[in-house]
C-alpha cells in the first residue's frame, strides 16, 4: 500500500528554496493550470530502493484520472494489480493472488488515505495539502515541491514532486522514509484532456 502513498510527490535536490513572497504566485500558478485539466492518463515506472540493499526494485504500470473524483492506478510488471475508483466506491484487484474486491473510501481507511492524496495532487488542491503537509518551495520552473508532514508521519520522513514544465500534472516523485528507504515514481507519455471510455473506471 506504500506504492499508492508514493503517489503523492519528487524530485531536484540541487534547486533552492523559494522565498516566501514568491510561494503563493507559484500555488496560484499551480492551481490556474489545473483548472483546466479535466482528464489525465500516463505510463509510470516505480523504482523502489532500499537502504539495506543495492538492488533496485523495478515496476511500471498506468494511471487515469478524470474530474472530479475517478481514478485508476494499475500495476502491468511484474505482476497486475490495482484499483479503479469512481466517486466513494471503487474496486482493487492482484492478478497474482487472483483476487478482486469492491471498496468504499467512507468505510475503508486506507483506500480514502490513497484516494484523497492522489486527488489532491490531481486537482492541485493546495488547501488539502497545506492541513497536511509543511510545504516547501525548491524551484519555479519546473515547480518542484518538498512536503513534510506536519504530525503522525510514521514511516514517512518527506516527500518530494516535480511538475511538468507546463504545469498541469505530477511528472515525478519521491517518497523518503525514515528508516533510508525510498520510492522514485516516474511519469512519461501524459496525455491531457483527452475523452475517457467509461471502462477506464470499471475493472
Amino acid at each position: 500500500m506504500r506504492l499508492f502513498l508514493a503517489i503523492t510527490l519528487l524530485v531536484l535536490l540541487t534547486c533552492s528554496p523559494l522565498v516566501a513572497a514568491e510561494i503563493e504566485p507559484l500555488f496560484q500558478r499551480l492551481e490556474a493550470a489545473a483548472t483546466n485539466v479535466r482528464t489525465v492518463t500516463s505510463a509510470f515506472t516505480q523504482e523502489k530502493r532500499l537502504a539495506i540493499f543495492d538492488e533496485v526494485l523495478t515496476s511500471s504500470g498506468r494511471f487515469a484520472f478524470a474530474k472530479p473524483d475517478q481514478l485508476r492506478w494499475e500495476l502491468l510488471e511484474p505482476v497486475k494489480a490495482g484499483f479503479v475508483l469512481s466517486g466513494d466506491r471503487g474496486r482493487r484487484w492482484h492478478g497474482r493472488a487472483g483476487t478482486s474486491e469492491s471498496f468504499d473510501i467512507r468505510t475503508d481507511p486506507m483506500m480514502r488515505i490513497v484516494a484523497e492524496q492522489l486527488l489532491a495532487w490531481a486537482r492541485a488542491d493546495f488547501g488539502w495539502l497545506r492541513e497536511r503537509y509543511q510545504l516547501e518551495v525548491l524551484g519555479e520552473n519546473p515547480a518542484t515541491l518538498k512536503l513534510m508532514p506536519r504530525t503522525g508521519g510514521g514511516f514517512l520522513d518527506h516527500l518530494r514532486i516535480i511538475f511538468a514544465a507546463d504545469d498541469t500534472h505530477v511528472q515525478q516523485v519521491e517518497m523518503h522514509e525514515q528508516d533510508g528507504d525510498a520510492t522514485i515514481l516516474r511519469f512519461s507519455d501524459a496525455t491531457i484532456n483527452q475523452p475517457l471510455p467509461d471502462a477506464t473506471f470499471r475493472n
